[in-house]
């Protein structure tokens, strides 16, 4: 490997993006004004949510009448959690934004209301939540709804459900703070695939690739500055998102190791990704249509816009195949949780992945062949 043949295709690569407007834009621009419309749209108004997790810890038939209850208005699909279980680490551990807890003694305390008209006879059902989720919010609010409703079929008494809140988390998050990574690893995907896709695309048409062979250049050479600009990008783009970011929605996340790694498995993923793209398909339409192909399912499904919970059953199960998803978990738990073993382990399964794929993407470059 020749480190100043490296480097001289590296500024030349600097220089054609540099020369390309449209590529400036998406790299630095096109991301912001994400972050800015998506952010306020997301500030103040979250999308609903009907995924429900109940947890009875009285186990009686007067307690059951409240998931009953919940089902029938055909707003909840309801999910029992054991009892035994702690409901906060159930949410952790599931990654569930809302569980909601029937106290013990339900039965007895809605006795005790009933036949005795006691004032001070009440029940408080729990909200266990996850305060980044953009969904609790409304989910909240409409099972608040609808406990109202209970009361009220008990008109010229007392509330006797009332409700408490307790997150999750040690501290209270905002959706843009959640939203922001899942925008990072977006657009570090984006640039990295139509990067290589683009690049390649161009040397198989005007026939460049056979006459490599010939340069200093090795294929080892040419690969390696193809990920240090795709690199250098991932790191604008970024480095431009974060202060906007701060600047504008005064966000509350932790920048450490974990950020630069994920934007290599990043990058190393989707130039692989790209690399095999280019070896099957050289023509320059064909491999855009091919790259948008992998990108738009990964961009929507993967969750940097939206929760998964938004999403049909098998579509969640599809989005946790896909490579972006362990990038946006892995940077939420790095940047935003501070979840250095759940970072640990998104990054072991994206670098498996990333390696697969960039080996494959290596072994089929080849310098011999052209177009």
């Amino acid at each position: 490997m020749n480190l100043r043949v490296v480097g001289a295709s590296l500024v030349v690569s600097i220089k054609s993006f540099y020369r390309e407007k449209t590529t400036m834009f998406f790299t630095t621009t096109f991301p912001i004004l994400l972050i800015l419309v998506f952010g306020t749209i997301f500030m103040d108004q979250d999308k609903v949510s009907f995924n429900l997790c109940v947890q009875d810890l009285d186990q009686t038939e007067t307690s059951a009448e409240i998931a009953k209850i919940l089902a029938l208005t055909g707003k909840f699909k309801l999910t029992r959690v054991d009892p035994a279980i702690d409901a906060t680490q159930y949410a952790k551990a599931n990654g569930v934004n809302l569980v909601i807890v029937i106290p013990k003694d339900y039965e007895r305390s809605y006795t005790q209301y009933l036949q005795f008209d006691d004032p001070n006879a009440f029940v408080t059902i729990t909200y266990v939540y996850d305060p980044s989720s953009s969904s609790v919010v409304t989910k909240m609010q409409a099972l608040n709804m609808v406990f109202a409703k209970m009361n009220q079929g008990l008109s010229g008494k007392p509330s006797f459900v009332r409700t408490a809140e307790i997150s999750i988390h040690t501290r209270k998050y905002r959706f843009i703070e959640f939203f922001i990574p899942g925008i990072i690893a977006m657009a570090v995907m984006t640039a990295s695939l139509f990067g290589t896709v683009n690049v390649n695309t161009e040397l198989w048409q005007k026939n460049i690739i056979r006459k490599l062979s010939t340069t200093p250049i090795t294929r080892t050479d040419w690969i390696l500055s193809n990920i240090l600009y795709q690199f250098m990008l991932a790191v604008i783009s970024t480095t431009a998102m974060l202060l906007v970011s701060y600047a504008v929605f005064d966000v509350k996340l932790q920048i450490n190791g974990w950020l630069p790694l994920f934007m290599v498995l990043d990058v190393l993923t989707f130039v692989g990704i790209g690399m095999i793209l280019t070896r099957f398909v050289k023509e320059a339409q064909s491999a855009a249509a091919a790259a948008n192909a992998i990108i738009f399912p990964m961009m929507f499904l993967s969750g940097s816009f939206f929760p998964l919970e938004l999403m049909p059953r098998f579509l969640q199960t599809f989005a946790r195949t896909l490579p972006l998803y362990y990038v946006n978990e892995g940077l939420r738990a790095s940047m935003v949780f501070h979840d250095h073993l759940s970072a640990l382990s998104y990054s072991a399964i994206i670098g498996t992945f990333a390696a697969m794929v960039f080996i494959l993407g290596i072994t089929t470059t080849r310098w011999e062949e052209s177009k």
